[in-house]
């Protein structure tokens, strides 16, 4: 698989020696859309009418079980949206990327969420976007945002054709944590002066794991615990 370079904004020289970090849920956190309105944008320009006709039928008919699977457990969610994914052309999906961004995500960027960016970056934060979204579809997205690093999941390619297969593990859950804890001993970064910010309660391991966790735009049982724990709360809707 082809693999974008770190988004680098320019108040970041290359120079920069980061102690910390602000890591960030994207999805219902930073923009409105999710993962399944960029499948949307990708089927539809894909270039078949057939062939998008049958994927569109497809992704109804398994709504209704991708909205239990989510509710139930986000990896077995990611496992069975991403199959969807099966048969698309890498090329394609880079050529439209770019596309993606400026016609879908920057449009659903919340007002709030440079803010809260650039608040982080003159606390010196080292800003790292954390998604289970694909990263072929977030890379453009982290650059426009200013953030310095990605962590995403990534599509299993054979002979330039995705399989419908995520490289493991699956960012998500308790695996989103670990690869938090894993990039700050990496990066040399304080895991216990790091922040972190998410919607959702799939997401309390990530929160947990670093020492500044926010909730942000939280949904109900987030919301619940981030008042329970005193967590920051921000709306930047």
């Amino acid at each position: 698989m082809i693999e974008a370079p770190p988004a680098t904004p320019a108040s970041a020289p290359a120079t920069t020696r980061w102690t910390k970090g602000a890591f960030f849920d994207v999805d219902g956190t930073l923009i409105s859309t999710n993962v399944v309105h960029a499948y949307a944008y990708y089927v539809l320009n894909r270039g078949t009418i057939f062939g998008t006709a049958e994927r569109l039928i497809k992704g109804f008919a398994m709504a209704p079980v991708y909205a239990a699977a989510n509710a139930f457990n986000r990896k077995v969610f990611n496992e069975l949206f991403y199959r969807a994914y099966r048969g698309l052309s890498e090329d394609r999906l880079l050529e439209l990327t770019f596309d993606l961004t400026e016609k879908v995500l920057k449009p659903a960027v919340y007002p709030g969420a440079m803010d809260i960016i650039n608040e982080c970056r003159r606390a010196g934060c080292k800003i790292v976007l954390c998604t289970g979204a694909i990263d072929i579809t977030m890379w453009p997205l982290a650059k426009a945002l200013g953030a310095d690093d990605l962590i995403a999941n990534s599509l299993q390619f054979v002979e330039g054709f995705a399989t419908g297969k995520v490289i493991p593990p699956i960012v998500e859950g308790a695996n989103k944590a670990n690869r938090i804890r894993d990039y700050c001993i990496a990066h040399g970064l304080r895991l216990d002066q790091s922040h972190a910010y998410s919607d959702s309660l799939s997401d309390y391991p990530m929160l947990t794991v670093v020492g500044r966790p926010t909730a942000v735009n939280p949904d109900t049982r987030l919301r619940s615990h981030a008042r329970a724990y005193e967590w920051p709360i921000l709306d930047l809707r």
